[in-house]
């Protein structure tokens, strides 16, 4: 049994607990967090710095941005293997700490939640893009959206000493991680990104984000948005014989509906506007916690870097958004 302890016991908090747990391959010793945690069914620490110094081996950080890279150096530097939830920092020069840190604290692990990476019409569309079967990757669109209510207004998100950038940096950063986990790197980048609705200091409202990587021609788009007034989650791949059209996301608070994969091939490679056949999947449980826990337990388990959501990931996402962030001369 993996011992784990977890910083931040808010929404997040709660789901890895309860995930762990369910994995049956280990359980929570000890949480912290910065408000009064009531009816709490584990061991309640009164500090972040006593979670990490308890009778465990690894940490799971689930508090807000800013608070994100000191707790994960410091649970490193007292040997203890790390499970964090993106962002990676707030900064690119903050992801790279954390690897470098990670990298002078060998064998314990570092692993972020890029949880997308974990959903079964995800897995699905990357089987198929990795096989060939479909011919070459095109080009790649995405829509990520929602809308707020006043409640958000009363939380970190809305700060940007706190929460670091906006809504590409809350919520677009998973649909770039999902651009790359299927093409690799992007070396071109067109942003424009505003905040001309809630005009919030500092943290965008909206990103139009063009990518290239000039190396393979494949190219992406990204509208990521917090004045959509309804959740959307819209994810298009093009390959020379074909498409996968990924409507909806399966999330813990179901807003985004289920996991809609309309699989379009055409191998005739006729191009006429129709396809020969035309799959459709409907993902309605969703998996994806469970899978991303049982991860990182195994390369805790098995002394393997993480395959998915690695430190390396983190750098090179962050990377991205610093290239849209000074290319939209934004921050």
């Amino acid at each position: 049994m993996v011992r784990c302890g977890i910083i931040g016991f808010g929404k997040m908090g709660k789901i890895r607990a309860h995930a762990l747990e369910k994995s049956g391959r280990a359980q929570v010793v000890a949480v912290y967090d910065i408000v009064d945690i009531e009816d709490c069914p584990y061991p309640v620490m009164d500090s972040p710095e006593s979670v990490i110094d308890a009778d465990l081996d690894a940490v799971f950080v689930c508090t807000p941005n800013y608070q994100i890279t000191p707790l994960v150096k410091e649970s490193l530097k007292k040997g203890r293997h790390v499970f964090a939830e993106k962002p990676p920092g707030v900064s690119l020069e903050e992801a790279e700490a954390m690897r470098t840190c990670e990298t002078e604290h060998s064998p314990y692990k570092l692993m972020f939640g890029f949880n997308h990476r974990h959903h079964g019409s995800i897995m699905k569309m990357k089987e198929i893009i990795d096989s060939g079967e479909m011919g070459k990757l095109l080009w790649m669109r995405g829509r990520y959206g929602k809308e707020v209510n006043n409640d958000f207004f009363k939380g970190w998100r809305t700060k940007k000493e706190l929460a670091g950038g906006g809504i590409l940096l809350d919520q677009g950063i998973h649909m770039l991680d999902l651009f790359r986990y299927f093409a690799k790197d992007f070396d071109e980048v067109k942003a424009f990104v505003s905040n001309l609705y809630w005009k919030l200091e500092g943290l965008e409202d909206n990103a139009f984000v063009i990518l290239r990587n000039s190396e393979t021609g494949v190219s992406a788009s990204l509208h990521s948005t917090m004045t959509q007034w309804r959740y959307i989650f819209s994810l298009e791949v093009f390959l020379e014989e074909g498409a996968l059209v990924l409507n909806g996301l399966k999330t813990s608070s179901g807003a985004y509906g289920d996991e809609d994969l309309a699989i379009k091939k055409n191998s005739k490679g006729t191009h006429d506007g129709n396809f020969d056949s035309e799959q459709r999947i409907n993902y309605r449980i969703d998996h994806s916690w469970d899978s991303e826990i049982n991860h990182f337990l195994d390369c805790i388990e098995n002394d393997d870097r993480p395959a998915l959501g690695n430190s390396d990931d983190a750098v090179e996402i962050m990377k991205l958004i610093d290239k849209i962030y000074k290319d939209s001369q934004y921050h």
